[in-house]
């Protein structure tokens, strides 16, 4: 049996996982972090139409979804295809420990930033503990 092998073929496997394909483009980068009372993921979408951006909250799973378009017209000649095109996505997990239904979500210069507030019942509070006169001790929440 006569095999044909291409040596490179396991390193443009790997690149395109890495960089995506015109059909399949890369996943969206992402920042997430917790200042204060607040939760923040930030998403890199530079020349996204924000018309196309597409956020969703079922249960705890948060769904971000744009798109990027080539420009299209009879007069236009693409001469360099290197920017990833089409839908992106990608879902985060997100805890019990946050106020979804106080999720907002803007987009400037590029970047998907979305605040979702700490709940109430997850932020530390104070427990006041009170001493009985037979000394035990009673705590009141």
């Amino acid at each position: 049996m006569l095999m044909r092998t291409d040596p490179f073929r396991e390193i443009d496997r790997l690149a395109e996982q890495f960089f995506g394909t015109t059909s399949r483009p890369a996943v969206m980068h992402m920042d997430a972090y917790r200042d204060g009372d607040y939760f923040y993921a930030a998403f890199d979408l530079p020349g996204v139409d924000p018309e196309s951006i597409d956020c969703t909250v079922q249960r705890n799973v948060l769904t971000v979804r744009a798109e990027r378009r080539r420009p299209a017209g009879d007069k236009v000649e693409l001469v360099a295809a290197e920017r990833p095109m089409g839908v992106f996505s990608r879902q985060l997990f997100l805890g019990d420990t946050l106020d979804t239904d106080k999720l907002e979500a803007g987009y400037d210069n590029g970047v998907l930033t979305l605040r979702i507030p700490v709940a109430e019942r997850a932020k530390p509070r104070r427990v006041t503990v009170s001493a009985t006169g037979n000394g035990r001790k009673q705590i009141n929440a």
